[in-house]
């Protein structure tokens, strides 16, 4: 059992801050879910039923968790299988860093994989419909790659089968192999892992001979094989950051997708070049928000995915940009390409606060507000439900830390000038939207402490207020905002 969150650990994440024991406390929590996710999903196939997965897919599920077994078994910090959690191995906060085994299986991808798979095994008895069972087929099918990357990471020589899917086999962390076949068929790619090279086979065609690299990606000659692309780590010495375009499950599968957020994005050459320009100066950008700001984004950003550029607007230039995270998907951030590495600092405090917040809202209640949408928020057209405020508000609130401490650190009057635009907006939008935050009923005790600290960290910025055009402007822009969400959504008031 997980220990209660420390007073201390609320309080510095009301301030929307973290020093290094609250951060880890949030990623542990989140690695024992995960595992215990993982687990639940053996369970729950061990007990569906043959009409909701068959014997064959049982039989390979439980080959394919043995090879996981083994593989983490030979990791220097393996305790004993993948699986089994301790109090211990959750809280302890001189714990050493994941093993590359273990960090796999807590790759942000594998969370909405894993929980799919657990719902449609969750189906009952009754036999699934063609289309889910051929898709309950696949994700299953997906345990073989997640395992058959573990155990080639760990050294383990092994023999093994998997599946192509329209084409493409996905490996994570690795990259993506892509055969002769298409359309919507599957493809048996036989696979053996011998003295660090991975060896392809799909009958008819050439084999694809791929050498698996530290850390992320694999390097072969072959046409046929993509390898998974990084960015550098953030700081010398912190892990490379993966820029996916490539796994299945990087964005939500079926269902709507939110109206904020364009599809997944495939990139090419240039487009890459675009990203690692940009994230080069990132890390310095951050810095300029705080050296918290740049510590977070170290320690809980663990892969980005790219998206495709919002109607309208011009890849990495003017026109609008969008970003997201995806709360069954731990430490992935989702955005389009960033404009300027400031751009890109100003998306990854946003986002990191969502991170952040959904993961203490997993180990904590902070109130029991209804879902219903009713609330204003100047940031968004629609009405929001009291939890996606406080969720728009706590980011809000850091951009406007974030942009407030860029404006006073700048010495060029252009730069100075737009940092305090961005501050006055969202310092605006926030100073709108708390009351409704602070005046519910609906708080929770340590709900209310955490709304609390906001309010401090607001009124604490309006003690070095932008200049007052700044200021005017963003009031008038957030009494637009209101008057207009009025008249839509409230016209009898």
């Amino acid at each position: 059992m997980l220990p209660a969150v420390p007073e201390r650990a609320v309080d510095e994440l009301g301030r929307t801050e973290g020093g290094p024991e609250t951060l880890g406390l949030l990623v542990r929590d989140q690695h024992t879910r995960r595992l215990l996710l993982l687990r639940a999903v053996l369970d729950a196939a061990g007990s569906a039923g043959p009409d909701v997965c068959p014997a064959a897919a049982l039989t390979r599920l439980r080959e394919d968790w043995s090879l996981l077994e083994e593989a983490e078994r030979l990791e220097p910090y393996g305790p004993g299988g993948p699986f089994p959690v301790s109090e211990g191995d959750a809280a302890s906060g001189n714990r050493p860093p994941p093993s590359p085994v273990r960090a796999l299986l807590l790759h942000p991808f594998i969370g909405p994989w894993a929980r799919d798979l657990l719902r449609t095994l969750g189906a009952g008895t009754d036999p699934l419909p063609a289309r889910d069972a051929r898709e309950q087929g696949r994700a299953l099918s997906r345990f073989g790659a997640l395992a058959a990357v573990a155990a080639a990471r760990a050294g383990v020589s092994y023999a093994v089968r998997l599946t192509a899917h329209d084409g493409v086999l996905a490996l994570p962390s690795l990259g993506a192999l892509r055969t002769g076949g298409s359309g919507s068929g599957d493809t048996e790619v036989a696979v053996v892992h011998r003295r660090g090279r991975l060896t392809f086979r799909v009958r008819g065609e050439a084999d694809v001979v791929v050498r698996p690299q530290s850390g992320a990606g694999a390097w072969s000659e072959a046409a046929a094989w993509t390898p998974a692309y990084t960015l550098p780590g953030l700081v010398p010495g912190s892990a490379a950051v993966p820029l996916d375009d490539l796994d299945p499950y990087r964005t939500a599968r079926g269902g709507p997708r939110p109206d904020t957020l364009s599809g997944p994005a495939v990139l090419d050459e240039a487009d890459r070049k675009h990203w690692l320009h940009t994230w080069s100066g990132t890390a310095a950008a951050l810095g300029t928000g705080g050296e918290r700001r740049l510590a977070e984004s170290v320690t809980l950003l663990r892969c980005l995915v790219p998206l495709a550029a919002p109607p309208g607007s011009v890849p990495g230039g003017a026109g609008g940009s969008c970003s997201g995270t995806r709360r069954e998907a731990f430490g992935a951030v989702l955005s389009s390409a960033p404009a300027t590495a400031t751009a890109f600092a100003a998306t990854l405090v946003h986002e990191i606060q969502h991170t952040k917040l959904a993961a203490l809202s997993d180990m904590m209640t902070l109130h029991h507000a209804s879902p219903a949408p009713r609330h204003f928020a100047p940031w968004r057209p629609d009405p929001r439900p009291y939890d996606g405020l406080l969720q728009g508000a706590y980011s809000h609130l850091a951009l406007a830390d974030f942009f407030q401490r860029g404006a006073l650190a700048a010495t060029l009057p252009t730069l100075r000038d737009a940092a305090w635009t961005q501050h006055a907006r969202y310092q605006a939008q926030v100073g709108a939207v708390l009351p409704a935050l602070v005046g519910s009923g609906d708080l929770t005790v340590r709900g209310r402490k955490f709304v609390d600290r906001m309010v401090e960290v607001h009124e604490r910025l309006a003690e070095q207020p932008p200049p007052r055009g700044h200021a005017a402007r963003a009031t008038a822009y957030v009494q637009a905002a209101r008057a207009l969400w009025n008249r839509r959504h409230a016209p009898g008031e």
